[in-house]
């Protein structure tokens, strides 16, 4: 097989091996552990594979020499237009463990299988109908022509900037709601996101200079070598990633952080509850911060236990919050009500502490 090795045709083709190679291992074991995730990136890696293979080919040669020519023309190798969304759902199913693929969500995958669908009409048209040239002009490849490199650049932009907010929601989410957040924050997927970002905004700016003045064939060929350092990046980060079985988010999810929280049935929201008992109390506090002097309490603390003023309160706010996880009065308030009545002012800060007093979560010690 005609391969002339260059360095741009032998860098390119490293990553194209490499990709085929994780694309088969996320398959494989996408289908025997039963992982939507890495079903999804095994498809990502297949098509990145085949999305850098006409600049490696090309360099190698295959432009210039028939039969490899006409394969080139013929065959599809860029569906870009299928990465946006295998991106957004790869993003839904990692973070939700119970996702599954819905009718509605193969709609996403429509323009790539137009574009594929005309490119079957043309094969069949021009070699087994017409036996010539006649829906391809035979001088370029089709898949660079300039409309398709707008659109799947585009698709591409908009799928981020989509994967990209919901990203942040769930980081969000994850604060809130998790003890482990920062395990759960799949960091390699956000550097993911936003490189592949900017190399998307490069390449449509590139696409507008285009416009304007002549650009050199070669310089794409930059692009294609970043997007295949960046889905390798990605794909040696998500494989070698522990896996977390508990995550569950969904957007809707957020609106319950968002929303003045009621606590159970009938409970007046806290923003709206009458505070007025307290003003004994802030008059209680004022005369022992004047009078004795109870802001050295913090050295004392520090000094005697040999720990910080906010970790011996919340040692007391742990113990509260153990108390009413267990009270069947309080059987109907969520994690985040009982974090409230204890004193914190957020899940986030409760789960921490709770981990770090107990050693455990919170949910553990809810009765059964």
């Amino acid at each position: 097989m005609l391969f002339e090795f260059g360095l741009r045709s032998s860098l390119l083709l490293i990553f194209f091996t490499h990709l085929c190679v994780y694309g088969f291992l996320f398959f494989k074991r996408g289908i025997t552990q039963q992982r939507l995730p890495d079903r999804i990136l095994g498809t990502f890696c297949m098509l990145s594979a085949l999305f850098i293979f006409p600049w490696m080919s090309g360099f190698a040669g295959w432009y210039d020499t028939q039969p490899y020519r006409e394969v080139l023309f013929y065959t599809p190798f860029i569906h870009a237009l299928f990465f946006g969304p295998l991106l957004y759902l790869y993003l839904k199913s990692l973070t939700n463990a119970q996702y599954r693929l819905k009718p509605q969500d193969w709609w996403h995958f429509s323009p790539g299988a137009i574009y594929l669908l005309w490119c079957l009409a043309v094969v069949l048209t021009d070699k087994l109908i017409l036996g010539h040239y006649y829906l391809m002009d035979g001088m370029a490849d089709p898949d660079f022509d300039v409309w398709y490199g707008w659109t799947w650049s585009l698709s591409i932009l908009v799928y981020l900037i989509l994967s990209i907010q919901y990203y942040r929601n769930y980081i969000v989410f994850s604060g809130l709601e998790f003890s482990f957040a920062d395990a759960a924050s799949f960091k390699w997927l956000r550097n993911f996101l936003y490189s592949f970002a900017i190399l998307t905004i490069l390449l449509i700016s590139e696409h507008i200079l285009s416009l304007f003045i002549e650009m050199m064939y070669v310089r794409s060929w930059y692009y294609f070598l970043a997007f295949a350092l960046i889905a390798y990046y990605m794909a040696i980060s998500a494989y070698s990633a522990r896996p977390i079985i508990k995550l569950n988010f969904q957007p809707y999810l957020l609106t319950s952080y968002t929303e003045p929280l009621q606590l159970h049935p009938g409970t007046i929201p806290i923003t709206q509850q009458d505070h007025s008992w307290m003003e004994d109390w802030k008059l209680k506090v004022n005369k022992l911060m004047e009078n004795e002097k109870i802001y050295l309490l913090s050295k004392v603390i520090n000094g005697m236990y040999g720990k910080s003023f906010n970790d011996y309160v919340n040692e007391f706010r742990v113990r509260e919050a153990i108390r009413l996880l267990q009270s069947p009065a309080h059987q109907n308030f969520n994690l985040l009500g009982i974090a409230y009545d204890a004193g914190f002012n957020s899940k986030s800060t409760f789960n921490r502490a709770f981990k770090k007093v107990t050693g455990k979560n919170p949910k553990e010690y809810i009765p059964r």
